[in-house]
């Protein structure tokens, strides 16, 4: 049993899995503030359970003087690092904001956490960051071989971290979670686009012949691991955290618009995105032998998920607005077919 409440300070915590992990670390009786930017996939209603048990501040991650004038102020002991930008597809066609976001930002925590001398920094990359593998699984060791923009700048900031560890023996670590899904899902992800255009008896869009495999994570798993890897994890090590459930993207959408009682027919093949991977598959067997297991397999995971945007349709459609015009330009353009 701990002896006092750590303070702990969550980048990302308005966002899909900083939420997950702001209301698991909550419940689990940690003083938590969350630093926010509240983009347009940042949403404070994601936080209304815990409102009320948290701090909260609207800063960029890149502020260097908000930054500190926040760790000089709350004098956290923890940074549990998810704020990053990180839709693929919008890093093809502009990468500014990624690099900025994702390494610049990355850049301003590290100094911050090491001027106020913070006894952890767990940083959340990404299995992207390995590129595709055809057969067989990344483990930690593998080399890095990012494909887009995106896992580049998650690359470069996991880099710029081993670089903090080994020069200035900092107290990292990092995570490095596969595709995520669940509530609370910004609709510009795979699962989350199905769900909303099934709902709405629209044309469902899929890149290519939809056999890319992707492994699949229930987030609330996922916020589980970051949590035994902040506890149990051990300083300068990097950990996978997978569920070990591929499917091919076209099986995925397929079966959730099953369980939406739609027709396959909505299903539209678009124009492949460039540098699509081909698969990923993480061995995860390291956070593992910390005592971190999957609770929700996908077909509990995916039910749950399903479940929840139907009761929450008012929050989905809210979405909408924003997303129609990045979809016409990125799903239905020239080339589909």
């Amino acid at each position: 049993m701990r002896t006092r409440i750590r303070k702990i300070i969550v980048t990302g915590g308005a966002g899909f899995i900083g939420s997950e992990f702001v209301r698991l670390a909550v419940s689990r009786g940690y003083s938590v503030v969350v630093i926010d930017k509240l983009t347009y996939a940042g949403d404070l209603a994601r936080l209304a359970a815990v409102s009320d048990k948290i701090s909260f501040y609207k800063t960029d991650i890149c502020n260097r003087k908000k930054i500190d004038a926040i760790f000089s102020k709350e004098k956290p002991q923890i940074v549990i690092h998810f704020a990053a930008e990180t839709h693929v597809d919008r890093s093809i066609g502009d990468a500014t904001a990624f690099l900025d976001t994702n390494v610049g930002g990355t850049h301003v925590l590290l100094e911050a956490a090491r001027k106020y001398k913070l006894n952890k920094f767990v940083h959340i990359s990404t299995d992207e960051v390995y590129g595709e593998i055809k057969k067989g699984e990344f483990s930690e060791g593998g080399s890095l071989n990012p494909s887009n923009p995106y896992a580049a700048s998650k690359a470069a900031a996991d880099l710029l971290i081993k670089s903090y560890i080994r020069t200035y023996n900092f107290p990292a670590l990092i995570v490095r979670p596969s595709n995520n899904y669940g509530l609370w899902q910004y609709p510009e992800k795979l699962i989350p686009v199905v769900i909303l255009k099934a709902l709405n008896n629209e044309r469902v869009p899929v890149y290519g012949e939809g056999k890319n495999k992707r492994e699949w994570l229930y987030v609330k798993d996922c916020a589980r691991g970051v949590l035994t890897v902040m506890n149990k994890g051990a300083i300068g090590q990097t950990y996978n955290l997978g569920s070990r459930r591929q499917s091919r993207n076209i099986d995925t959408v397929k079966k959730v618009i099953r369980m939406l009682g739609r027709d396959s027919k909505l299903i539209q093949f678009v124009q492949d995105r460039p540098g699509h991977d081909w698969r990923y598959a993480l061995d995860s067997s390291k956070i593992a032998k910390l005592g971190w297991t999957q609770k929700f397999d996908f077909d509990t995971g995916i039910k749950e998920t399903v479940d929840w945007y139907r009761q929450n349709t008012d929050w989905l459609n809210t979405k909408r607005e924003k997303l129609e015009q990045y979809w016409r330009s990125v799903y239905f353009c020239k080339g589909s077919k």
